[in-house]
Parts: structure tokens; C-alpha cells; sequence
């Protein structure tokens, strides 16, 4: 099989052809906003993060912009700083730029205040839209697709059905030498020996360790006891009742294949394959590292229902509970139905093939909707 995506000079390939525009701080989202805003074809990414951090922080928020900016599913980008912030705009744009695309940067002090921003802005946004729109869809290898996993809004049926069938596309996948990346540190908890065990080497294996128990640690030392904390009253109401009931169904959605390599928040993994991200439970800043590392299509598995999406790579929600499938339609664009399909393995099949579609440009219900606005970055760590 194929999917129609667009190639990109990096070797890449893009399911989506936006102009991506990016503040590098957060006093600079309201005049990208405008500037999104002024012309069809651009995605917007906010965010609130770029002022006061620690070296550290600073390090994870331009890793993390950087790999947002070198994204497939953007064609070109406009960074847009506002001038005093720590965040290099210029060094982003430049590494960006690596990656063979045009890149603009806009600094709002530098500009003459908002109107003027607004105004080159979209000039800019304008031209680099009308390049983009002049690309066709190419047939690309099933290789140059990277499925990205996330879970929110969980309940028993996300473990039982939905997580296994996202799982199991994943493995489709990989099979015909694509990639996968899943993530959630906290929701390991509990689990994390099972990861572990499919690691491609012991010292991968043992990384995975340390990196739950790490995650646990910053826990307990302000006091909390995630073991205890978690899950939350809308997984309990669900009929998950402990973190080893919700982390076991957790990691299902990472499928069964052998685990090739562990990035940090923000950072890209180097070939093929399935890797795991040390990001945090929280779903939209989840949902950003995921497509830093370089997912073209998102998976959202949710028991309880949500309307979240992403501003430039499609999200296909999926669900196994017939209750939110019937009460949320509008945002829900997959149930799996084991009745109906009779095993695990055929709807992960069904979802393989959907996934397959939204990548050759079918609208997910995220995009119907506009819900893909606001996502966010952490810089602290899960």
C-alpha cells in the first residue's frame, strides 16, 4: 500500500501542506494569530512558554520549536518572536532552514508594533501560500508514515478495545516499515517492566526503567503519590480503579513490535521504527511532542469523549465505548466495535486502513470542527 502525501526535500513526506505559523513566545501568539488568520492556507501554533526558564527549559522549548518548524506537514514557516524573550527566533529559523525549507522570522519590536507585524506578516504568509498551493499530492511508500498515540478521557473500554485496535495498526505499520511513537511517562506507571521487556537491547530496557522511575520520584518529592493520585474521578467513573488498570491499558496503543529507541520531550528519533517520547499525561502538550518527533497522523484513543485536535496534523479520535460513540458523533471519528468486527486484529485493520485515508487528505472531525487551535509545550519534564 500507498498513501497520497507530499514529499519533502529532507526525505520526508507531509499529509497535510500548511504554512505554519509559530510565536516563540507567548506575548507573540495574539499578533500570529492575526497573521494565521489574514490567510488561507496557514496553521497556527500557540503556545506559552519562551520567557524565564532556566537554561534547561530554554533548551527543551527551542529543540521543541525546532522540530515543530522542520514538521513535513509544513510546507514553509513564519516564526513570529516579539523581541526581548530568551528564545533565539533567528537560531530556530536557522535550523529550520536545514530542512530545505523557506522560513521567515517577524520580531514585533523590531517591526514597529503589532499593525506592522500583522501587515508583513501576512504578505509573507500570502506569497509562501501561494507556493504551497501550487503542490500536488504524490503517491508515497507506507514507510514515510509515523503514527503517533494518545490516550485522554480514559475508561475501562480504552484498554479493552480501542487502545489494542490503535496497537494493532501500529503494527500494520511497522510491518510495512513505517514508524511509530507513543508516549505518556506517567500513564507507565505500573506497567513499565512490560515496555521494558520489548526494548531492542538491555540498555534501552533499562532507560525505560529509569525514566518511569524518575518521572514517579518527581512525584513523591512534592508529596504526591501518582500510585495513589491517579487515575482521575472521570477514569474512576469509567470503571478504571487503579494506575495499573489504566497504564496497562495505556501502553496497548503502542502495539506489540520490538521498542527501537527513547527521546526526550521535543527531540526526533533517528530512522525507523517504534520509539517512545518521555512526555507527560496532559493531553495537548502531549499531543506536541508527539509531532515533534515527526507523527504525520495521531491517533486519540478516548473512552469519556474530546474535542481536541492539532493545528497541522490530523488527529483521528477513536473510542470503544458505544455511549460516548452515540452522545459525542461530532468528535469521535472511529468506534471500534468488537460486536461488529468480531476481533481485535480487524478493527485494528479498519483503523489502519482510516488512518491510510486521512493521510491521503480525509478530514478528520478535529479538522470539520476547527478544534486544533491551542496545544502548548512543557518544558519541565512529565
Amino acid at each position: 500500500m500507498e498513501f497520497l502525501g507530499y514529499p519533502r526535500q529532507d526525505g520526508t513526506a507531509g499529509t497535510r501542506n500548511y504554512v505554519g505559523i509559530i510565536p516563540t513566545v507567548g506575548c507573540a501568539c495574539d499578533t500570529a494569530r492575526q497573521i494565521a488568520e489574514s490567510v488561507d492556507g496557514c496553521a497556527l501554533f500557540t503556545h506559552f512558554q519562551g520567557c524565564d526558564h532556566t537554561p534547561d527549559e530554554l533548551e527543551v522549548l527551542q529543540r521543541t520549536l525546532v522540530n515543530l518548524g522542520r514538521h513535513p506537514n509544513l510546507s514553509a514557516v513564519i516564526f513570529v518572536g516579539l523581541g526581548c524573550e530568551p528564545t533565539d527566533t533567528h537560531e530556530v529559523a536557522q535550523q529550520v532552514s536545514l530542512s530545505g525549507k523557506p522560513v521567515e522570522t517577524l520580531v514585533i519590536q523590531k517591526e514597529g508594533g503589532t499593525i506592522a507585524t500583522v501587515a508583513r506578516g501576512s504578505r509573507l504568509a500570502s506569497e509562501l501560500s501561494a507556493r504551497a498551493a501550487g503542490a500536488t499530492r504524490e503517491l508515497c511508500p507506507l514507510s514515510m508514515l509515523v503514527f503517533g498515540a494518545e490516550c485522554g478521557g480514559s475508561d475501562a473500554t480504552s484498554g479493552l478495545a480501542a487502545n489494542p485496535a490503535i496497537g494493532n495498526a501500529f503494527d500494520t505499520l511497522l510491518s510495512a516499515g513505517g514508524s511509530g511513537i507513543f508516549s505518556e511517562t506517567q500513564e507507565f506507571i505500573g506497567a513499565e517492566h512490560l515496555l521494558a521487556a520489548r526494548a531492542s537491547t538491555p540498555e534501552l530496557g533499562t532507560r525505560i526503567l529509569q525514566m518511569v522511575a524518575a518521572c514517579e520520584q518527581r512525584f513523591l518529592d512534592k508529596g504526591v503519590d501518582m500510585r495513589g493520585a491517579n487515575p482521575a474521578r472521570g477514569n474512576i467513573e469509567g470503571g478504571l480503579t487503579t494506575i495499573e488498570e489504566k497504564s496497562l491499558g495505556a501502553i496497548a496503543k503502542g502495539g506489540t513490535h520490538p521498542i527501537d529507541g527513547v527521546c526526550e520531550y521535543g527531540e526526533r528519533p533517528a530512522g525507523h521504527g517504534l520509539f517512545v517520547v518521555n512526555g507527560m499525561g496532559m493531553d495537548s502538550e502531549n499531543l506536541t511532542c508527539l509531532v515533534a518527533a515527526g507523527a504525520n497522523v495521531l491517533f486519540f484513543s478516548t473512552g469519556r469523549g474530546t474535542p481536541i485536535g492539532f493545528s497541522f496534523v490530523p488527529v483521528l479520535k477513536v473510542t470503544g465505548n458505544p455511549g460516548t460513540y452515540e452522545h459525542m458523533k461530532d468528535n469521535i471519528d472511529a468506534y471500534v466495535n468488537l460486536a461488529s468486527s468480531g476481533t481485535i486484529d480487524a478493527s485494528g485493520s479498519l483503523l489502519f486502513t482510516r488512518a491510510v485515508d486521512v493521510a491521503s487528505g480525509g478530514t478528520t472531525s478535529a479538522e470539520l470542527l476547527h478544534q486544533s487551535t491551542y496545544n502548548g509545550i512543557c518544558v519541565t519534564g512529565p
